[in-house]
This record gives C-alpha cells, sequence and structure tokens, in this order.
C-alpha cells in the first residue's frame, strides 16, 4: 500500500513537472532532442530508485537535481563548460520569433552575471523552484542561495537601468 503511494505521489510529480524539467535541460544543453532524452533518462532513475523517497515534497527538487546532474555529466563526456548564456536559434518557429529575442535579451544580461548567481535566478523564475528547491538541488544552504538571488537580481537591476539609458 505504501509503496503504491509513493508511485503516486512520484508519477504525479514527474506529470506536474515535465514540460519544467524539459525546459530546464534545454537552457542548459541548447538542444531539444538531448533535454528530452536527459529527462527520459532522468525520469527512469527517479522510477528506479522512488521507494528510497520519504517526503513528498523532496520528488521535485530530487528529479530536478538528477536533471541537473546529468546536464553537467553530459558536458564532462564531451570535454565542454556547462552553457548558460545564450538561447540558439534554431528550432524556432517564425510565430515564437518575439519570444526568442526576447530570450535574447534577458540572456546578454545574464551574461554579465556570476554563473552561481544566473543558475539561482534561472531556476527560481523561469523553473518556478522555491528557495528551498534549489538548495536542495544544488546542495547549498538556502541562506546562500537566497544571497545568490539577491545579488544577482541587484547586479540585473543595474544592468538594465544603464542600457535602458544607453
Amino acid at each position: 500500500m505504501l509503496d503504491r503511494i509513493k508511485r503516486n505521489i512520484v508519477n504525479k510529480a514527474i506529470e506536474e513537472n515535465l514540460d519544467g524539467l524539459v525546459r530546464f535541460a534545454f537552457f542548459r544543453l541548447k538542444d531539444r532532442s538531448m533535454a528530452e532524452d536527459t529527462v527520459h533518462e532522468a525520469v527512469v532513475r527517479l522510477l528506479d530508485h522512488s521507494s528510497s523517497l520519504l517526503a513528498p515534497g523532496s520528488v521535485k527538487a530530487y528529479l530536478y537535481r538528477i536533471v541537473y546532474n546529468l546536464c553537467q555529466d553530459t558536458f564532462r563526456t564531451s570535454g565542454r563548460n556547462l552553457p548558460l548564456n545564450s538561447v540558439e536559434e534554431t528550432a524556432f518557429e517564425e510565430n515564437e520569433r518575439l519570444d526568442r529575442e526576447e530570450a535574447e535579451r534577458i540572456n546578454r544580461l545574464f551574461d554579465r552575471l556570476p554563473q552561481k548567481e544566473s543558475e539561482v535566478i534561472r531556476m527560481n523564475v523561469i523553473d518556478e523552484l522555491s528557495f528551498a528547491e534549489i538548495s536542495r538541488i544544488l546542495s547549498v544552504p538556502v541562506s546562500t542561495i537566497k544571497s545568490r538571488y539577491k545579488s544577482g537580481m541587484d547586479k540585473l537591476r543595474q544592468s538594465y537601468s544603464t542600457n535602458k539609458m544607453s
């Protein structure tokens, strides 16, 4: 009975977060197919180990952590650094042009931030993860996550207002 309840919790977490996980992986891998494959691998790993998960609230963070680690592994094995900067202009339909342009503007602002700060902001704003979830994913104290978020947002505001005046 308990295993069935856990399985239902895991299935619900997967269903609710699938699109966000693909987006999360895509912003890191810059390839839709690789992102989908990465999320698929993460789901398989989660399902293989779901019986060891105790807290229902940890499933989402655990799933994002698996995807994050798989993205890191992808770049370690290819000899490249994990890109966090710009979204490639491939695979976008013409009707998504404005979204792409906005993403590029945002990514240019993110290029000016330290990677640790931009990662926290992306996870919070784009991936809609709480500070506690980000803390679990990155294995960093919540206070550090909040500090990185605040520092990064301050820098983004300053950079945006400087660019606006130019």
